[in-house]
């Protein structure tokens, strides 16, 4: 799979907005130009960007700054700060759950559609690396059961977990079993038009697991889910384990407050860029909020920022 988002993710939301940029672009450069004639002004040359890059955007994961926010909360702080797509973990107050009603599928779908917020996917929680049957089974259902209600409710998705190795159990078994279960979710989510993402976790995290999970799930539909995890930085660094996996990231990635020190969001940022990424960049954040949407707004501002400077070094090579 390319780094490009499914349809109906990404590209619905930025084709209304670019073509109310281009409207307002149109507008301004008349004004400009006709200032300058009277004037005598020379136009300034506009500045060049790189068009790699230029349809991704940026969300927010409600794990766990928006755990404890409603549904119509979640709408309302997103809009207001600007953030345009949401992916929807599992077990938080909004209860976006398996267990709704048609009815209220069909509620959830509507506030999402009057909104000005895209409903990117849901997080479940469920585990891959069971060494216990019944209990990998139990696993696949419930991914179903998320899938079913995504289809519903207007995602594009669902994401799913690796997990983690176990005693007694060779890796290489859990590999091949994450793997398998990855290509039966990805061709039963085919049928409804959602991806599934495998999030970069816990023990299966470091990127050549992830990779040897990657060249067993060979179905087109399974995709990967970039957490910015420490791993990330092992090895050969950030970029050679970027990579490995490039292939295969699909329309969510996650990472925590751009401007943390710990983990070189600059550079992944021209990562994704170089990859004409067209999926969506999500704050998964853990920090205690005092305003909400001032904390959005200001880490929607920081990628913003962080796409420009990357779209604008690609353009000078």
């Amino acid at each position: 799979m390319s780094a490009k988002a499914p349809t109906g993710s990404v590209c619905v939301v930025n084709r209304r907005s670019l073509l109310r940029s281009a409207a307002g672009l149109a507008g301004a450069l008349c004004c400009h130009a006709g200032l300058a004639e009277r004037s005598g002004w020379a136009a300034a040359q506009p500045e060049k960007l790189s068009a790699k890059g230029e349809r991704m955007a940026y969300g927010l994961v409600t794990y766990m700054w928006a755990a404890d926010w409603t549904l119509d909360e979640l709408l309302e702080r997103c809009a207001a700060a600007e953030v345009r797509g949401v992916e929807l973990r599992t077990t938080h107050r909004h209860g976006v759950e398996p267990d709704l009603s048609p009815q209220q599928r069909r509620l959830v779908a509507q506030k999402f559609a009057a909104s000005h917020v895209t409903l990117v996917g849901l997080g479940s929680n469920e585990r891959l690396d069971h060494p216990d049957p019944d209990a990998l089974r139990q696993a696949v259902e419930t991914v179903k059961a998320f899938v079913r209600l995504s289809h519903d409710v207007g995602g594009t998705g669902v994401k799913v977990k690796p997990d983690r190795f176990h005693p007694n159990v060779p890796q290489e078994k859990t590999i091949q079993q994450i793997g398998q279960t990855l290509n039966e979710l990805a061709e039963f989510a085919e049928g409804f038009g959602q991806q599934i993402r495998l999030e970069v976790h816990g023990q299966c995290a470091p990127l050549p697991i992830i990779r040897k999970i990657l060249d067993v799930a060979t179905h087109p539909n399974v995709a990967i889910c970039w957490n910015s995890n420490a791993q990330d930085l092992e090895g050969d660094g950030l970029e050679a384990n970027f990579r490995l996996v490039a292939d295969r990231l699909g329309a969510t990635c996650h990472v925590r407050e751009l401007d943390r020190t710990d983990y070189p969001y600059a550079k992944l940022i021209e990562l994704l860029v170089d990859v004409d990424y067209e999926g969506w960049v999500m704050t998964e954040a853990t920090s205690k909020l005092d305003d909400p949407v001032a904390a959005l707004r200001h880490q929607r501002e920081l990628f913003a920022q962080l796409v420009h400077q990357a779209r604008r070094r690609f353009a000078d090579k």
